[in-house]
């Protein structure tokens, strides 16, 4: 009898610590579902499969596109859904007052196609509209007060926004599902919100001068007369109006009628020159894709006005002009080598790169071998060159954000989307336009303001990349494919961070074909940055030691630790006959799995 008594007792406990246990798992998923970031031991930085793939910097993006890819959808579907979503979670990095690229891999048709959705200038933009009488770069100036530039804060910044007719046109050409149906997660959690993270509240707190300075800005993002706290719900209902009137009118939900009218009326309230016509006239432009090889492998990345594709494939080929089977990941050798190597490429992003429409870009030229090896003929491995004393080869001719976002997607048909989006600054320009809940952006800041003068992330331009109307401004996103030896999808990558997208990508994709690690090692493994100017070798953490730092500084290097290092790769890839999808370890990003 004591025995039965047991028996059941251990059931009934059984039973009931099930049910507990259930029902907390249940409140973790119900609450991670409304945006709460889940606690980080259920976070996955990587994720294996063999149908679907998802790798975003948020959650939710991430779980909106698994949804997606689970209804039936493909990788556009995803890759749209995943937009929206990101969109309303990561105000201070992208969202439908920004613009992007898209790169699409068909694997059935064995097609690569580029959409540039990238923001535009006003009709009104000229080449001086940010210098003042003494032809020096001018403040904005709101109520009295003196904000840095206006290029980078209030309305004067803004650029004509195309997010929203990219997604909708990419979607239109290649989505299978209904538009609604993607929409859906972002419309529910723009309207209930969910809870800040610490990198939205720092974002808010960094912007907190400009943010508090607009009104609806304030209202959204400065509440109580401070910044965004960790924790705290961050609901934008007035965002949720604005993404329903999208997915019931389509294009003419945000380029027409009320939505339009506030997004001009706020710019020109705060001094810029957007117009309804400037809404009118903007459409995304689909262009060639940059293709390149590495290691027997071919990549498929960005043209301009990317400078990002041009610059990986140059900095490739030149690290291809070197014997590199002694060299190891983060020797000081190495470093060195691919400092210099950084520090070449970025010196002619300054001279030569800008909008495709409007001036020659010589991509060619660039990337062609006998150029390749006179640069790395420049190239010595026990001295680093000054940034002033390089000397390129003539060339016959006939700058950007650490809130920048990525999306990563690959279909169970291998399918794949590689798209990066921004705002350019946190915040962007800082405007969040009427009753409309649309952070504007600040993408008049990558052009060059005044030829030689740095802009907000220290990148220097010419005469190629001067404000002009209707002009696309240089950008440093860097959305790539690779594909293997059969040409089928092998990695898919990207990531936000300015001009170290570009040296971010780079440093994955060599750190996969050249040093062959896995996936997971290749995104995770510490980087570093030169871009010219300035002149300084900037590195990540850990990765090089006191003595490393001293012999680096004897080659001639002038070493700079930076505590705030971008890279924020999202990525996937094929490894051993499954997928693998990676999150960097420095965002609040998950990589899934169907």
């Amino acid at each position: 009898m004591v025995h039965k008594i047991l028996k059941w007792a251990v059931i009934l406990c059984g039973f009931f610590f099930f049910r507990i246990v259930s029902s907390c798992q249940s409140t973790q998923v119900q609450l991670y579902h409304n945006a709460q970031l889940a606690p980080k031991h259920v976070q996955a930085k990587q994720a294996q499969g063999r149908l679907g793939m998802v790798a975003t910097a948020h959650p939710l993006a991430s779980q909106t596109a698994i949804r997606v890819l689970d209804l039936g959808g493909n990788a556009v579907d995803a890759a749209v859904a995943a937009s929206f979503m990101i969109s309303v979670v990561r105000p201070q990095s992208t969202g439908l007052g920004g613009g992007g690229f898209m790169i699409l891999h068909h694997a059935r048709q064995g097609l690569n196609k580029v959409f540039d959705f990238r923001e535009r200038a006003p009709q009104q933009a000229t080449q001086n509209m940010y210098l003042d009488h003494a032809g020096q770069p001018k403040p904005f100036v709101w109520q009295g007060k003196t904000y840095k530039s206006s290029s980078v804060d209030g309305g004067l910044a803004v650029a004509v926004p195309g997010l929203v007719d990219g997604l909708l046109r990419v979607h239109e050409q290649h989505g299978k599902l209904p538009l609604a149906a993607l929409m859906e997660d972002a419309i529910r959690v723009a309207r209930e919100g969910f809870l800040v993270y610490s990198s939205l509240a720092k974002a808010s707190a960094r912007r907190a001068p400009i943010l508090a300075a607009v009104d609806a800005s304030r209202r959204l993002f400065y509440p109580q007369g401070r910044p965004l706290q960790v924790g705290e719900r961050l609901v934008q209902r007035d965002l949720a109006v604005t993404l329903e009137m999208i997915r019931d009118q389509g294009r003419a939900g945000f380029y027409q009628g009320k939505v339009a009218q506030q997004l001009t009326q706020s710019v020109r309230k705060y001094g810029g020159v957007l117009t309804q016509q400037d809404l009118d006239s903007y459409h995304m432009k689909e262009r060639q894709p940059l293709m390149g090889r590495f290691k027997g492998s071919t990549l498929v990345t960005m043209p301009p006005p990317s400078s990002g594709g041009v610059h990986i494939l140059q900095m490739l080929g030149i690290l291809s002009q070197f014997d590199l089977s002694a060299d190891r990941p983060g020797a000081v050798e190495t470093v060195h080598l691919t400092a210099e190597i950084m520090r070449h490429a970025y010196a002619d992003r300054a001279r030569y790169l800008g909008d495709p429409d409007f001036v020659y870009v010589p991509v060619q030229e660039l990337l062609a071998p006998d150029y390749l090896q006179a640069i790395a003929a420049q190239i010595s491995r026990a001295r680093a060159t000054p940034s002033h004393e390089l000397v390129h080869p003539d060339i016959q001719i006939p700058q950007e954000s650490r809130s920048t976002t990525h999306v990563s997607i690959v279909d169970r048909e291998g399918n794949a989307v590689s798209t990066t989006q921004t705002i350019n600054h946190s915040f962007g320009s800082g405007v969040v336009a009427q009753g409309t809940g649309v952070v504007l952006n600040n993408e008049m800041d990558d052009f060059s303001v005044k030829p030689g003068v740095p802009n907000g992330f220290g990148l220097v331009g010419s005469e190629a990349n001067k404000v002009a109307a209707r002009k696309t401004m240089l950008s440093s996103m860097s959305p790539t494919i690779v594909l293997d030896k059969k040409g089928a999808v092998d990695m898919v990558l990207g990531a936000p961070g300015g001009p170290r997208i570009i040296t971010a990508v780079f440093q994955v994709i060599v750190n996969r074909l050249q040093f062959k690690m896995d996936l997971y090692r290749a995104v995770q493994s510490l980087r570093l940055h030169h871009q010219w100017l300035p002149d300084k070798l900037m590195f990540e953490q850990t990765l090089l030691s006191p003595q490393d730092q001293v012999a680096l500084q004897n080659l001639g290097h002038t070493v700079v630790q930076d505590p705030w290092f971008v890279g924020d790769i999202q990525a996937i890839a094929r490894e051993g006959g499954r997928w693998v999808s990676v999150s960097d370890m420095r965002s609040e990003g998950v990589a899934l799995a169907q």
